[in-house]
């Protein structure tokens, strides 16, 4: 986790400082490693939250240095402090309302110019300010050279230069953390505008002088016309906010007389900005080679072409997936059996304890089962799968990703960012949707959020597999065998794309009416992954938090499932009567009443689908155990399974409601449950479609 564990270890007295803590601001540009600093500085250290009336995330950690105690607050991160969506909302807010000790300022020394613009506003709103220029490493690479005092000397501010995966930099941060502290402070070179709006800005400054707040970021945002200051600062100052409208008004009035209106003056405002930050950048950094991005160039002339980028793309899914089900394969043989020793272990210390009979079958072939099953089929792929997604990601690949899709996205009135949001959604569907908060657009959020479904998670993934490889592969399971698998799961995977292309074109033409807004999507420079980092933050922060999640629904539905396999109501439990009622459906959509039962129950978790289909089809009492592939075969068309049914149920698995963690996350986000409805029916109602089209099909021509 960083090196904040081993940096922790300065601390002698647990207490120590804490009345005169330090609190820091991380900010800086996403991709710059912001987030590295912040875990290598605090470890173990952190609480990860919600801001306060928003469901952006926050991380808040601690440090101890050998002089003094620090809270790190890692804001979201933003390319301006003018806010196009909640994450910049939230970043804005805090620098200019909460007024922490210190803004640490994180930029990438391989595109300086573009990192200092968000370095020049944050010198407007809080002068205690140090700029960590990251990335020395990736810049030595492309032969850019970076002159750390030369940009200290422009910017009238410390500046420090580091590598944020070396213990080494990161030691030498807090070094420089705490001489910031210790060292007589000194005022940064403010950026200039014209002279008119210097004037007015002077004016302005006179006049709310008397107001506890900054006063010349206030003239400026004053200047700028951008009415919701005054709300965020009724929210947070005690200031009289007609007086700062009248203020407002008169200098909008003595800026029109001289010819500036609101727009020229937001224009000069960022073009001063843009154009000082690269004064800087040319003044302090030095391009050795004019090769420096060849490298990525030709890269990307093959990652991102007109005629290569989609078959790499598909190939590159095919390949993660052929890792995926090849290892999950071994994994999950060896983790069932590990995990179902203990059933009988469990059941003998109840037995001994004298646990009345029902509780202790509830207990075990219940709760306990259902946990057995979730473990064992969903942590193997989960632990492939993700350490592979964020291998993309930290490679620079996944940027791409959303390149290439951002135009046929945009044909459907939507936003490229959707494309990262579906690949989180392979991972963990609520993973998905809460990866929407990078979109802008709350409309084209709403289509991101409700067409997430469409993407079959980890816990589908095995469900998929076992039909896949039953009555499409074959038993055996060799090397050829886990290929053919993978293409045929990747081909499926293609036209749930197709599919969500075109419900995203229909809501957006329907209930979801708008057109597709305007974004910069940056596209990272390759990078080798740090394979060991990526694996233990995938792990703990993926894996195990999506594990854990479904586990905590998904025992509760084991005592219900349980419950309903044993309570008789006449000859029939409650499980066979309601199989039989869902029998007619079932049949018109070319699958079975303990099919569609199946799926409901295993509402909580997917992971439960199969085992309980089992369960209904032995007539038994209790999720059977069963994992092994002719088994699963053998009992499957037994109950009268043919390719018909296999085709069927690999698009219901795809094409239905999503597990209750994505829709209870779907409504915490949205803050309607309409809306969660709305992600469940979407889907549901697709795939009843297409399983009664391909049902009617079959009996037509087979």
């Amino acid at each position: 986790m960083g090196f904040g564990k081993q940096i922790i270890n300065f601390k002698k007295d647990a207490n120590r400082g804490e009345k005169n803590r330090k609190t820091i601001a991380i900010a800086g540009n996403p991709n710059v490693g912001k987030s590295t600093v912040f875990n290598a500085l605090t470890g173990m250290h952190q609480h990860t939250g919600n801001w306060p009336g928003k469901t952006v995330s926050n991380a808040k950690g601690y440090f101890n240095s050998p002089k003094n105690s620090y809270t790190l607050i890692d804001i979201p991160g933003t390319y301006s402090l003018h806010p196009h969506s909640a994450e910049e909302e939230v970043a804005g807010d805090y620098l200019c309302f909460q007024n922490p000790d210190a803004v640490l300022v994180v930029c990438d020394a391989t595109c300086l110019e573009k990192n200092l613009n968000l370095v020049l506003q944050i010198i407007e709103i809080n002068q205690n300010v140090l700029v960590c220029i990251n990335l020395l490493d990736e810049a030595k690479k492309k032969n850019i050279r970076v002159d750390i005092e030369s940009i200290s000397a422009q910017l009238g501010v410390k500046v420090i230069g580091i590598v944020a995966h070396k213990r080494k930099s990161i030691l030498k941060l807090i070094d420089c953390i705490d001489s910031f502290f210790e060292e007589e402070k000194t005022t940064p070179n403010i950026t200039v505008y014209d002279k008119i709006i210097e004037e007015e800005i002077s004016k302005i400054q006179k006049e709310i002088s008397v107001f506890n707040i900054n006063s010349r970021w206030l003239a400026i945002k004053i200047i700028e016309g951008d009415d919701r200051i005054f709300e965020k600062i009724s929210q947070n100052f005690d200031i009289d906010i007609e007086e700062l409208k009248r203020i407002k008004d008169k200098a909008e009035m003595s800026l029109n007389m001289n010819g500036y209106n609101v727009e020229k003056v937001s224009d000069n405002l960022i073009r001063t900005i843009i154009l000082r930050s690269k004064s800087i950048t040319e003044k302090s950094v030095t391009y050795l080679s004019d090769q420096r991005n060849l490298r990525d160039r030709k890269i990307d002339k093959i990652m991102t072409g007109r005629l290569t980028a989609i078959p790499i793309m598909m190939l590159m899914v095919a390949l993660v997936f052929w890792v995926t089900i090849s290892g999950a394969n071994y994994l999950s043989e060896y983790l069932s059996k590990a995990v179902f020793f203990f059933e009988g272990k469990i059941e003998y210390v109840l037995d001994y304890l004298n646990f009345p009979r029902a509780l202790t079958n509830a207990i075990v072939y219940g709760g306990y089962r259902v946990f057995a099953w979730v473990v064992s089929v969903m942590l193997p792929p989960m632990a492939i799968f993700f350490p592979f997604f964020t291998l993309l990601e930290d490679s620079g690949y996944l940027a791409r990703i959303a390149y290439n899709l951002d135009k046929p996205f945009y044909k459907c009135n939507a936003c490229g960012k959707q494309a990262l949001t579906i690949c989180m959604g392979f991972g963990c569907n609520a993973v998905g949707v809460t990866g929407a908060r990078i979109i802008d657009s709350p409309r084209e959020r709403l289509l991101a959020v409700i067409t997430n479904g469409f993407m079959p998670c980890n816990g589908r993934f095995p469900m998929l597999i076992t039909i896949i490889t039953i009555f499409f592969v074959g038993l055996n399971f060799q090397s050829r065998d886990t290929i053919i698998a993978a293409l045929i799961l990747s081909l499926f995977i293609f036209v749930a794309v197709v599919i969500t292309f075109l419900t995203t074109k229909i809501l957006s033409k329907t209930i979801l009416k708008g057109l597709p807004s305007s974004y910069v999507l940056e596209l990272p420079s390759y990078r080798k992954p740090q394979i060991g980092k990526v694996i233990v933050r995938s792990i703990f922060d993926r894996t195990l938090f999506v594990l854990g999640r479904a586990i905590v629904v998904a025992i509760p539905a084991g005592f219900v499932i349980w419950g309903m396999g044993n309570i008789y109501i006449g000859d029939n439990t409650i499980l066979s009567i309601c199989a039989n009622a869902l029998q007619p459906i079932g049949v018109l959509l070319g699958l079975d009443g303990a099919i569609l039962l199946a799926f409901i129950l295993g509402t909580p978790a997917n992971e439960i689908v199969i085992p309980i289909l089992l369960m209904l089809y032995s007539s038994s009492n209790t999720l059977n155990e069963v994992s092994d592939y002719v088994l699963i075969g053998d009992v499957l068309i037994k109950n009268g399974w043919n390719i018909r049914t296999a085709i069927c149920m690999i698009i219901f698995t795809i094409f239905h409601w999503p597990c209750a963690t994505t829709l209870i996350t779907v409504k915490k986000e949205t803050g309607k449950l309409g809306w969660a409805l709305c992600a469940a029916m979407v889907p549901t109602i697709i795939g009843i479609t297409l399983c009664i089209i391909v049902n009617l099909l079959y009996k037509i021509f087979m």
